[in-house]
């Protein structure tokens, strides 16, 4: 494929999720630090300043976007799809934040970018939920289109939240980190059974976003870290660590399926969801002592560093070749009314 001789048009949100991914790899490592010692806080180390100059890089790409093709912006906030993918910019935000933190870096920024990411998240919520009360919805073509838009990807505005108490109970908010877990509990639930509804109503999801069921084992994985975060009883957090193994199973099952097509983004949202679920293993498995348990996390902990390390691959020789910051070959979704 020839390279698009205007990229940065093509620069969507959804290219936040790397720093999603590559900062959750970042405290997974942190985690692990208790058993492998200093090489594994190293290794945390590299991972966030990569997350944190990417996250940069896009922030830059994004306003420099935002300026020269403002109709691809307007676009991307109008689909049904890649709407929600504008919440992995604060979520992105509040997990540079829980990384510093835990490493205990400009502890000042840290807190900024906290509440950067927190505000910044509770808006997007507001306005991703407010679409569905918008008074054309009841109507065709955007009756439909809403549906369309019902996809996994939805959970990182609506259910993200749960993010928010990560770094914010460190920081001494725990009441306004409850606020934002509350939200994404109560919601977490509502958005699965539309999942659902829309699989067996009105079809799959189109193919180029199979790899985002993945999606759906993040809010398991970082409720369980939430709750051990405020002190619950590890055995309430396994409890919630069985949801998301369940979930990993069942949606690891098919992933041979959906991942079998070209590369393109929609492939990093394995990345974030693969090592929540091992911070939050890696921290079960010390808080209850199993060494059973403990073989599990170093074995999650490998492989999402593999399947991570790939996706880092594939990113780069798809930006040397042009596959991607192009137009995504997926299949047509009739945009919604604002």
């Amino acid at each position: 494929m020839t390279p698009s001789a205007t990229p940065l048009k093509y620069l969507h949100p959804g290219w936040f999720s790397l720093v999603m991914g590559l900062t959750g790899l970042a405290l997974a490592w942190h985690a692990a630090g208790h058993w492998l010692g200093e090489w594994a806080q190293g290794a945390s180390l590299v991972l966030g300043v990569l997350a944190a100059a990417v996250f940069g890089v896009l922030l830059v790409g994004s306003a420099v976007r935002a300026q020269r093709h403002p109709p691809a912006l307007a676009e991307d906030l109008r689909h049904p799809v890649r709407h929600a993918f504008v919440a992995a910019l604060p979520v992105s935000a509040l997990l540079l934040a829980t990384w510093m933190q835990a490493m205990e870096l400009w502890r000042d920024g840290a807190h900024g970018l906290w509440w950067l990411g927190a505000l910044g998240q509770l808006a997007v919520t507001v306005w991703v939920l407010g679409r569905w009360l918008a008074p054309t919805v009841a109507h065709a073509p955007d009756a439909q289109s809403l549906w369309n838009g019902i996809t996994p990807v939805l959970y990182i505005p609506v259910v993200g939240n749960v993010v928010a108490p990560l770094a914010g109970v460190g920081f001494g908010h725990d009441v306004w980190s409850a606020i934002h877990l509350g939200i994404g509990v109560f919601f977490w639930p509502v958005v699965f059974a539309l999942l659902v509804a829309r699989r067996l109503a009105h079809g799959p999801i189109p193919p180029r976003l199979h790899p985002t069921w993945f999606i759906t084992l993040a809010p398991a994985s970082v409720v369980g870290l939430c709750l051990l975060r405020y002190g619950a009883v590890p055995l309430v957090a396994v409890a919630v660590w069985g949801v998301g193994l369940f979930t990993l199973l069942w949606v690891g099952t098919q992933a041979r399926r959906f991942f079998a097509q070209p590369f393109g983004v929609p492939f990093w949202s394995v990345s974030f969801p693969l090592a929540a679920f091992t911070t939050l293993t890696v921290r079960l498995a010390e808080a209850l002592a199993l060494p059973p348990l403990r073989m599990v996390a170093l074995v999650l902990l490998a492989l999402t560093s593999v399947v991570i390390a790939a996706l880092l691959l594939a990113t780069v020789k798809g930006l040397r070749q042009g596959t991607l910051l192009a137009p995504e070959p997926v299949a047509p979704i009739v945009p919604a009314s604002n």
